[in-house]
């Protein structure tokens, strides 16, 4: 099966810290399924390489993948921004194409794809832990799944005013919780964790007995704190390599115009590879 980008492509994740991201093992795997002779690496790239960087790729390149700090300081970078990734305000995914750079994210439809693949296609009410650049997307998904009101709790609530924003533009009511006040929010359908497995372990409980669904976006090490409750509380579970891979299969898909991606076989090495990894600290999803 054959990529109208031809052969000899290069792709690759940027962002610090990288060495942890499975981006590389899913991207590989997608590859070696759809029999593209294409490379797939990590670089450690911050803020201030990144336009370097950019500047420096030759014609072969056809597409990178960003996490963490870069999904927003790229935007200025790019030629040409999808609707989506300029709402959300983060860039996950930049295409090169004859020079020209076009942003776009791929975090809010794999956030859609993970929930609908464990039977979650509609909800009423969330509860968000965070607000930054994940839960953003969290927002824009939310939308997409009929969600009118969510509670987002903040460790800093000064700094939602972009969650807000966006929440204001989609449609969705949305009350901002000091996390000191987390145990105020009511029963929802939905929560879902954009924060660091010791900062949500504060409040497994509480989410665990408030939420139907669990999502957390963090893939390893698994099962996190705040999934062992809710398992425990018998709620439907969520995880971060739900997410990864399939925000990573609608990379495959732009980047090489093969569809669609071979989410199994991507799943599969992912799961392969944090086996083989051991214990380490948690990483969030969308690496």
């Amino acid at each position: 099966m054959g990529s109208p980008w031809g052969t000899g492509r290069r792709c690759a994740v940027l962002g610090s810290p990288i060495a942890h991201s499975l981006s590389p093992t899913l991207h590989q795997a997608a590859y070696a399924r759809l029999g593209l002779d294409w490379r797939y690496d990590a670089f450690e790239v911050d803020e201030g390489g990144l336009p370097g960087f950019l500047d420096s790729l030759d014609p072969s390149w056809r597409g990178l993948s960003l996490t963490m700090p870069l999904k927003r300081v790229v935007i200025p970078l790019c030629d040409e921004v999808s609707e989506l990734a300029r709402r959300v305000g983060a860039v996950n995914t930049l295409l090169l194409d004859e020079g020209r750079r076009v942003g776009a994210n791929t975090d809010v439809p794999g956030l859609v794809a993970a929930l609908r693949e464990r039977g979650v296609a509609a909800a009423t009410s969330a509860l968000l832990l965070g607000v930054g650049a994940t839960a953003c997307s969290a927002m824009a998904a939310f939308a997409e799944l009929g969600i009118a009101r969510v509670h987002a709790v903040a460790r800093d609530p000064a700094r939602a005013g972009e969650l807000c924003a966006l929440a204001a533009d989609v449609g969705i009511e949305v009350s901002v919780v000091p996390w000191a006040e987390a145990t105020e929010v009511p029963s929802v359908d939905l929560a879902v964790s954009t924060v660091p497995e010791a900062a949500a372990a504060t409040l497994a409980d509480v989410v665990a007995e408030r939420a139907d669904v669990v999502f957390d976006v963090l893939y390893h090490p698994w099962p996190t704190r705040l999934v062992v409750a809710a398992k425990a509380a018998d709620r439907a579970v969520v995880g971060g390599l739900d997410l990864l891979v399939h925000q990573a299969a609608a990379q495959v898909e732009l980047m090489t115009g093969c569809a669609p991606a071979p989410v199994a076989e991507m799943r599969a090495a992912g799961e392969a590879a944090l086996e083989a990894r051991g214990p380490t600290r948690g990483v969030v999803a969308g690496d």
